[in-house]
């Protein structure tokens, strides 16, 4: 039999990827586009996001690459550091004691989903620790290999969290009208060509500085830590051009989607039950500390239910550029989230999880 050249080989494996992108974004920008006409909340993530799980449920092999994964990231950073000027100190004094009790929310929660994943689902100790763990996916799913825990079960219950949270939250906020009071405004005014030049350019290079010290969503992080300081210094003036700024969003969305690409439809079926009720869990006990935050500081309503929300910290920064919510609160409560979870979450399994002769057996 005659083989293919290695570059023949290569490349041909190298288009399929190709293409499957461009499909993704082609499914999440037709569904983006169908939520924002109709008004929806949110709707170009909302809609991205849908729009690219149900095609990805159907069986059509979605992805995003990773050099446009972190395209996107990086203009949602300097999206999101371009507010940063207006919103610098707004509700720096609480930040101590929210973060606190975000910590404990994080705490509450995890023990309040794995506490009924066992009792009414039949989980072990370890996957439903893990399943119940909220945000920092990729490192749950890679401890949850080592401990022997049920990874598919695991990654249907987070999966499902993220996404009735993106899609759900936009909707909830507009209907009870807690988004309404004094929204902070994106900006109208873009960039000089300089400007832009020079948002870019820090941008990657404070990026790839946090790559380089291994810290999380670096890409998204690192543009948004280089766009506040050029903001807020007064070096540049405007953002991106809003066009810009709504590719960034309908990627955020596509990119959740293909959450469900590697997924069998079976095994999302057999799962969803558990899935919602741990989600109904980590919500109610989630919504006691929101209330608590909302009776005892000044900060927004609007701030702190998307700040406590238990999802992925990349979709709730988009929700905050989108919905016109504080970004340097809502990103300093999840990424202190994602430590506390990174950091915790093998003590906790250690300690109460499933002993590893258990799991070897």
């Amino acid at each position: 039999m005659t083989q293919l050249p290695a570059s023949v080989a290569t490349a041909i494996p190298d288009r399929a990827k190709v293409l499957n992108g461009l499909e993704t974004l082609v499914i999440g920008t037709a569904g983006g586009v169908l939520f924002l006409w109709a008004e929806l909340p949110g709707g170009l993530i909302s809609g991205a996001m849908v729009a690219v799980a149900i095609a990805a449920l159907a069986g059509r092999p979605l992805a995003v690459p990773a050099v446009l994964t972190q395209a996107v990231l990086l203009l949602l950073g300097i999206s999101l550091g371009s507010l940063m000027s207006q919103q610098l100190l707004q509700h720096m004094s609480s930040y101590p004691l929210t973060i606190g009790l975000l910590a404990l929310a994080t705490f509450c929660s995890t023990f309040g989903s794995s506490l009924y994943l066992q009792r009414v689902h039949g989980w072990d100790q370890t996957s439903a620790l893990l399943a119940g763990s909220p945000g920092a996916l990729s490192q749950i799913t890679i401890l949850a290999a080592e401990k022997g825990a049920d990874v598919a079960a695991i990654a249907v219950v987070q999966t499902m969290r993220v996404i009735i949270l993106t899609a759900a939250l936009p909707m909830v906020l507009a209907l009870t009208g807690v988004t309404h009071a004094a929204p902070p405004p994106l900006p109208t005014t873009v960039a000089s060509p300089f400007g832009l030049a020079a948002l870019v350019g820090a941008s990657i290079g404070a990026s790839l500085l946090l790559r380089w010290v291994k810290f999380p969503a670096s890409w998204m992080f690192g543009a948004m830590l280089a766009s506040s300081l050029l903001h807020g210094s007064g070096l540049v003036d405007g953002g991106l051009p809003p066009w810009i700024r709504n590719v960034a969003l309908v990627g955020i969305g596509a990119l959740i989607g293909t959450r469900f690409a590697r997924m069998k439809t079976s095994t999302l079926l057999s799962h969803i039950n558990a899935g919602l009720g741990s989600f109904a869990i980590a919500i109610l006990i989630s919504a006691v500390f929101v209330a608590v935050i909302a009776f005892t500081t000044h900060v927004r309503l609007a701030d702190v239910v998307v700040a406590f929300a238990p999802g992925a910290m990349d979709a709730m920064l988009a929700l905050a550029l989108t919905l016109h919510i504080d970004p340097i609160f809502v990103g300093a409560h999840h990424l202190s989230r994602f430590v506390f979870v990174t950091i915790s979450t093998p003590g906790i399994i250690h300690l109460f999880g499933r002993p590893q002769d258990d799991v070897d057996d």
